[in-house]
């Protein structure tokens, strides 16, 4: 009974303690549906599509109530009672166009919203492809210390045999402690890294590792087909598309507010007896109807009307300049990404094997006493630099890979 009291307890702790083990999949997915930076964007939808619902109202009727006293308790001239119906009749299509205002409000939001998430996926993607490079690059730290920790060991023991000087054995202890300081440091930039992912994800389960690798994908675009699929894809070029939309529909409901509206009013009003001696009436009633007409004296600024003319050539210049901005940078990562999986297989052809190879063999001649420790170090930390640089070359292309996936609106990335 006491043994099972312990497995059942070391079960429960073990659950306790599992860690998690994050993909990317899951990453991304977590990404779209709880980051609080993207949750608050969409708000703006939903305020849009509430201010196009209210840009649809129609103008209350003014319901009045009077009461007129002439001086009836002094000279008997009676009482009144009336009630008048009023409405404003709105002309030159006002209505229609803050509804089409609104409309093309919430197009744009939505377009920035879209925009928003297309950056948010490419930040988000770019600090799991840093986490995945820098906890390669805490495998290589440790690796080194591992390697040169061995060194260190069997130094001390040739040290004792009186096969090397006490001060080549000193050298390798202190190089060991080095490389333990990096693997050390850079264990602690992965696991902030981490907390940064854990941000992304708009949540607070701490993240203990990563699943995936920086993976050399090359792929073969075309560059005039990704020009034009970035036209087509891209949210902020619709966004500046639903922009000129926006500014014409500003534009005509500039022109339709210098439209005059009419009012119109209906009344019925009634009428005590007037008991005066010299200006006697009967009771009576009054049904009476008007229209007013204002006098536009305000039409004679026409600065409204101007901003809304300049905005609206202003949203066809910027939209002209978005088409350009694409191209140029849909060009620019091209190149990057080209360049970047250039270098990346350059690393991979020759440099890596080559950086190993020097690197046993020095360790294997200054085990049999062919050469010196400091060409040993000099060769480990030549090779910590080229694993270094093919990390950090696997980053930038994958890196290179996101950005023409932003630039474009296509994603099509999986790590």
């Amino acid at each position: 009974m006491k043994n099972r009291f312990i497995i059942a307890f070391s079960l429960i702790a073990l659950q306790g303690y599992a860690q998690r083990i994050l993909t990317y999949d899951d990453y991304l997915k977590n990404v779209c549906e709880k980051n609080i930076a993207y949750i608050v964007e969409k708000y703006n939808v939903s305020i849009a599509e509430a201010n196009a619902q209210a840009a649809k109202v129609m103008p209350d009727p003014e319901l009045s109530f009077n009461y007129d006293n002439n001086q009836d308790r002094a000279v008997q001239m009676g009482q009144v009672y009336a009630t008048e119906l009023g409405y404003t009749l709105e002309l030159g299509g006002k209505r229609r166009a803050r509804i089409a205002v609104a409309k093309s409000e919430q197009q744009v939001t939505e377009a920035l919203v879209e925009n928003f998430f297309q950056n948010l996926r490419a930040d988000a993607t770019l600090c799991y492809l840093e986490a995945l490079k820098q906890r390669q690059l805490v495998g290589l730290a440790h690796s080194s210390y591992q390697s040169m920790r061995d060194l260190a060991r069997a130094d001390s023991l040739r040290f004792r045999l009186g096969e090397i000087a006490e001060v080549d054995a000193m050298q390798s202890r202190l190089e060991a402690t080095s490389l333990f300081s990096d693997y050390l440091q850079a264990q602690l930039e992965y696991t902030n890294m981490l907390a940064d992912l854990v941000v992304f994800e708009g949540g607070t389960a701490t993240i203990d590792s990563l699943s995936g690798t920086l993976p050399l994908d090359i792929r073969s675009f075309q560059l005039l087909h990704l020009i034009e699929r970035a036209q087509d894809n891209r949210a902020d070029l619709r966004a500046a598309v639903h922009g000129r939309e926006l500014s014409a529909a500003n534009l005509r409901l500039a022109r339709a507010n210098r439209v005059i509206d009419l009012g119109l009013n209906i009344g019925f009003a009634h009428n005590t007896v007037a008991l005066n001696e010299e200006g006697y009436a009967p009771k009576f009633n009054a049904v009476s109807a008007g229209l007013s007409i204002p006098l536009k004296f305000s039409n004679a600024n026409r600065g409204a009307l101007r901003i809304a003319q300049y905005t609206d050539k202003q949203a066809e210049a910027e939209y002209e300049l978005i088409l350009l901005h694409i191209r140029k940078e849909v060009e620019q990562c091209y190149n990057s990404y080209v360049s970047a999986c250039r270098q990346a297989e350059l690393y991979q052809r020759s440099t890596l094997a080559d950086a190993t190879l020097i690197l046993e063999k020095k360790k294997y001649s200054y085990a049999h006493g062919e050469t010196s420790l400091l060409e040993v170090l000099d060769a480990q930390r030549t090779a910590n630099d080229v694993f270094q640089g093919y990390y950090q070359a696997l980053y930038n292309a994958n890196a290179a890979l996101v950005e023409l996936c932003r630039v474009t609106g296509i994603w099509d990335v999986a790590f």
